[in-house]
């Protein structure tokens, strides 16, 4: 990117990290996006944030459906340049918006992949360890983001009050219930905790780390989590125990606002796309039992 447009890119992010309290990997999505963006405005000779314009726009996201973009990508990308370009005007960096006419694609609603009570029970009957059972018990018995799981500390869990304090998207703090089972998985691991900590002289306060005294990164529980799927032979990742969670907690009669406080979603509607997994999944079973 051209100098004067890597230091309004700086100042961009920055806005949506001070002003907005977006998380660092939305943050760091965001750069992505527009430097990609940018790098295609250079190849086709435009070289001023002024002299973007809508058609240029368009030709961007031909090219991204020629590069065989996801959908999901797709939208992610135009929103990325929406929020961007409305900033540019608000700082008078521009005098026309060229994405404010631009459609967004509508994506078919699909519903998230969740895993039966059976199958999590089959998880946590193998040989694990006790950190991989206190792994398994955060993210579906209380439903936690992988983020949030590796970003825990010590001082967030109260295992007397049975409840643990996470901080989820924007940086939106939420306190969680600890179940019985998840409180049980905390009390054998954290001993272990503790003599890791004191062996490697461990001065951080992370909840998870590992027994080689590092803390447990986000592609260390999806690789777990995967490896997991393939014994029950479906492929998983975090996000669906989370998924799982929800659904499960609305199969049981557990009231929509209060799933939507124990996600962190700002908005119900989120919420509400559990309500549908449970009857797609109330027709399977009775379809299945009347063969």
């Amino acid at each position: 990117m051209k100098s004067m447009s890597v230091q309004i890119l700086a100042e961009y992010v920055e806005y949506l990290d001070v002003e907005k309290g977006l998380a660092q990997n939305t943050t760091d999505a965001y750069r992505r996006d527009l430097s990609e963006f940018w790098d295609f405005c250079n190849s086709i000779g435009v070289e001023n944030l002024e002299d973007v314009s809508r058609n240029n726009i368009s030709a961007y996201i031909l090219k991204l459906h020629d590069d065989k973009y996801s959908p999901t990508s797709i939208m992610r990308k135009i929103a990325s340049l929406r929020g961007f370009f409305k900033w540019l005007c608000t700082n008078d960096y521009c005098t026309v918006n060229p994405t404010i006419t631009i459609e967004q694609p509508k994506l078919p609603k699909r519903l998230p992949k969740v895993v039966s009570v059976k199958e999590i029970e089959d998880i946590l009957n193998q040989e694990l360890t006790v950190t991989q059972k206190v792994i398994i018990e955060l993210l579906y018995g209380c439903g936690l983001r992988v983020s949030e799981l590796v970003n825990l500390k010590i001082s967030d869990i109260n295992i007397k009050s049975k409840y643990l304090q996470c901080f989820g998207k924007g940086s939106k703090e939420r306190i969680v219930p600890l179940g019985s089972k998840a409180i049980a998985a905390l009390k054998r691991y954290l001993p272990q905790r503790d003599f890791v900590v004191k062996k490697y002289n461990m001065v951080d306060n992370h909840l998870l780390v590992t027994d080689d005294g590092r803390e447990i990164n986000r592609q260390d529980i999806y690789s777990f989590v995967h490896e997991q799927g393939k014994k029950i032979h479906k492929a998983i990742s975090p996000h669906t125990l989370r998924h799982s969670f929800a659904t499960h907690l609305i199969e049981n009669g557990a009231d929509l606002r209060v799933v939507q406080e124990l996600l962190g979603h700002s908005d119900v509607s989120t919420t509400q796309l559990y309500t549908h997994i449970s009857k797609k999944r109330l027709k399977e079973v009775y379809f299945a039992i009347n063969k």
